[in-house]
């Protein structure tokens, strides 16, 4: 796996140190379970595997790389790089400037970008229309496109589904950069539909076998479907692709239940004339994150901390996993922990941020499971435990610790 060359101020002291020292022990990643780090009167369970993935990475050396090759230039970002509010704030106070929001509400009109520009793609890549509009204008799309290559490998498999003639069921959020992009991407080749979750493929199999009507389809899933779409033409043949960031688990209860769908209408000899296994698109970082996460579930803890952006996909999931075991805190950064007494931090039901009084309870040893989204910087992880390690006395020091657990 390539070393990427990104800025010191996203790298620890702390987390990083335990990475590689679990990346020695277990390189094939075969061990899921958190690394403890006993301070004594409290003890923190880390999860194996968060933070930085390869694509995220990758696109924070480009832009860096950019700004720092093309000093008088300006710059441009289609939206956010990743979803992570320090990795975005620090790239605009280097110059960089947002054409669209994550949504795709444009920021700055197109007429303000001209061909001496620079444009610099996000890890979640653009749509085809965007791509045209930049070559149009004499814009390089290709030089500082950061576009993850997991997402990329979705796109390919999806062009390919699509030119054998199978409609692609793109599981993810309809309005989230990524999906916008591959829906995109899709429809160059064929027929594609966005479903959000298990619930709307159901429906979708129901209108498959007959169940529901063709107007219940137009009306469940307006604009997230192809155009000329035929429903009864275009549910004949299918494959199922995800957003990346979306659980994997749920991709593949998905993709079975169209399976099994399928296999119900025209028979299990017909199968594979209606049905494409398209497991190998699942990406790997967004498997190891959610495997690290049920890795946390088997142990026991007081509470969860996880932290990463508000608008990110992969971590609203981590969260989703861990709420139901433990009272879990979706932090942004250790400012959101005010006190031992108070923590500010987001509800993804309500998406709105909530103040929790008497999160730390009051008992002679705490453990608090720790862990983070692909979008969140190790350095500030580190700053989190920091924060919370200072609400307790008498605590064994940092280098003693680290040393146990490097070698337990």
């Amino acid at each position: 796996m390539k070393n990427f060359d990104i800025p010191e101020i996203y790298k620890s002291s702390i987390i990083s140190r335990l990475k590689e020292y679990r990346k020695s022990q277990d390189p094939r990643k075969k061990d899921f379970s958190p690394t403890e780090l006993d301070f004594g009167p409290v003890k923190f369970l880390v999860a194996r595997h968060f933070g930085f993935c390869y694509g995220v990475e990758n696109a924070i050396e480009i832009a860096y790389k950019t700004i720092e090759e093309n000093p008088g230039k300006r710059i441009f970002l289609l939206s956010e790089m990743i979803h992570n509010p320090m990795v975005n704030l620090d790239l605009q106070s280097r110059g960089i400037q947002f054409v669209m929001d994550t949504y795709g509400n444009q920021l700055i009109d197109w007429g303000e970008v001209g061909s001496d520009d620079l444009m610099i793609i996000p890890a979640f890549g653009t749509t085809l229309e965007i791509e045209k509009l930049l070559e149009e204008k004499g814009i390089d799309t290709l030089r500082y496109n950061t576009t993850c290559p997991f997402v990329e490998k979705v796109w390919t498999r999806a062009e390919t589904l699509g030119k054998e003639e199978f409609t692609v069921i793109i599981h993810g959020k309809a309005g989230h950069e990524e999906t916008r992009a591959t829906f995109s991407h899709t429809e160059r080749s064929g027929k594609s539909i966005i479903v959000r979750d298990i619930g709307e493929a159901k429906i979708l199999a129901d209108l498959i076998l007959g169940v529901r009507s063709k107007e219940e389809f137009y009306q469940i899933f307006q604009e997230k479907f192809s155009e000329g779409f035929d429903i009864e033409k275009d549910l004949e043949r299918i494959g199922v692709v995800n957003q990346t960031t979306m659980l994997a688990s749920d991709t593949q209860a998905i993709a079975e239940l169209f399976r099994n769908t399928l296999m119900k209408k025209y028979g299990e000899e017909n199968l594979k004339n209606h049905f494409a296994d398209t497991r190998d698109t699942l990406c790997y970082a967004t498997n190891d994150n959610q495997s690290a996460t049920i890795g946390l579930l088997e142990h026991d803890a007081d509470l969860a901390i996880v932290i990463g952006g508000y608008n990110s996909s992969n971590t609203s999931h981590i969260v989703e996993l861990l709420q139901g075991k433990f009272p879990t805190y979706f932090i942004s950064g250790e400012g959101r922990i005010v006190s031992e007494e108070l923590i500010s931090h987001f509800d993804i039901h309500s998406r709105k941020e909530i103040a929790t009084e008497n999160y730390l309870p009051n008992k002679k040893k705490v453990a608090i499971a720790i862990t983070s989204g692909a979008s969140c910087p190790d350095s500030v992880v580190d700053e989190v435990l920091n924060k919370l390690l200072s609400f307790f006395r008498n605590t064994k020091s940092k280098e003693e610790v680290l040393a146990i657990s490097e070698h337990p």
